[in-house]
């Protein structure tokens, strides 16, 4: 499939007009396969995490975020020095830092973080608690006067300086100590810092990931074969396109260079290069003979960052981001493409595998991982 629809584009661009940005809200629209509305509206949220986590599990980018103190300087502003975070911030301080350093309030103040305010305490080892919690607890005071208690809320005044999060160990006194956000109705603090994105840009990626979605070829016989009509998915694709295109979100040029597309605009995955079809994102992973799970959940195709989640620059972001094959993207995982690249070059390198697979007749319908 080759879906060269610029000059369809340019011509509804041209009698549109420019409230073309608003058409999708005015216009009714076939829904897309169920499977894939859930998969672009989960880009929106926040990876998974547990109970014993101090994470929330599966919110939205834009939700209150977490800030080491070490970090703080990177991540002050999401965006730039006049921008803020949507759902504010909290920032965790480690203990050995704020009892070891002289005037930590002061030092702290002069940055705009306090503690009980939008700053914790954070307990992570349990010679942290030893040394620098139990007698607090006990006493129920910091040495500077503050309550030595859970925050109450996630917004500023949080309303408590602790967050202690020491698992149970082996050893008599290795029980575990969990304080702040484990409690159903507030669970979780919050999300990792580096996981944030705005309301806005949440929903300029879920559009692109959306016209990604198109350039899958078979995206029509897809949506048409699934709750919905050929007629309504080339409308909706239409529409879609060029809701992209006004918002400068469809530059072909760029999505091949960051290895979303190919040169026929074709969607391909990133790491592999092989091109996505439409139906892949409804298809379930397959699984090794005989460790076959009933619930997987799991389907072929999943988000790809191109360049890797990482503190101090936000990832989750239009032009960084493409669909791609999960085992190809368990394969990168946080390394990034240019680096697992480079690994399997070494691996393959290492193994002789180029030489052997050249020199190698398959055997006839023997098919291998990446075929």
């Amino acid at each position: 499939m080759f879906f060269d629809g610029r000059a369809r584009m340019m011509e509804l661009l041209s009698f549109l007009g420019p409230n073309i940005v608003f058409i999708s809200r005015k216009v009714s629209l076939e829904k897309l396969p169920p499977l894939v509305e859930r998969k672009i509206y989960k880009t929106g949220q926040t990876r998974g995490a547990s109970n014993s986590e101090i994470y929330q599990n599966r919110v939205g980018r834009n939700s209150t975020v977490l800030i080491p103190f070490s970090q703080w300087s990177e991540c002050r502003h999401p965006y730039g020095k006049d921008d803020e975070y949507e759902n504010g911030f909290i920032v965790l301080i480690s203990p050995d830092w704020y009892f070891t350093t002289p005037n930590a309030d002061y030092d702290l103040q002069q940055d705009g973080i306090e503690l009980g305010v939008n700053a914790v305490l954070f307990y992570q080892r349990r010679g942290q608690w030893y040394q620098y919690g139990e007698q607090f607890q006990r006493t129920g005071y910091l040495p500077n006067g503050k309550p030595f208690c859970a925050p109450v809320q996630r917004d500023a005044p949080i309303g408590g300086t602790v967050l202690s999060r020491l698992h149970a160990t082996t050893s008599s006194s290795g029980d575990p100590v969990y304080i702040g956000f484990n409690e159903t109705k507030l669970r979780g603090a919050g999300i990792r810092v580096y996981e944030y994105a705005s309301k806005d840009v949440i929903n300029r990626v879920k559009l692109q990931l959306e016209a990604l979605f198109w350039l899958c070829p078979g995206a029509i016989e897809t949506c048409a074969a699934n709750g919905g009509t050929r007629d309504g998915a080339i409308k909706r694709r239409d529409i879609k396109l060029v809701e992209c295109e006004k918002a400068g979100l469809l530059d072909y040029r760029l999505l091949t260079s960051i290895r979303a597309i190919n040169s026929k605009h074709e969607t391909i995955c990133p790491l592999c290069r092989k091109v996505i079809n439409a139906d892949e994102f409804l298809h379930r992973e397959e699984q090794a003979e005989g460790r076959e799970t009933w619930d997987l959940t799991i389907t072929e195709v999943s988000l790809f960052h191109i360049e890797e989640l990482r503190v101090g620059t936000l990832q989750h972001r239009p032009y960084n981001l493409g669909w791609g094959h999960h085992f190809c993207n368990v394969v990168v995982k946080d390394a990034g493409i240019d680096s697992t690249l480079e690994w399997m070059t070494m691996v393959l390198s290492n193994n002789e595998f180029i030489v052997r697979r050249k020199n190698q007749n398959k055997r006839d319908g023997e098919a291998t991982l990446f075929d």
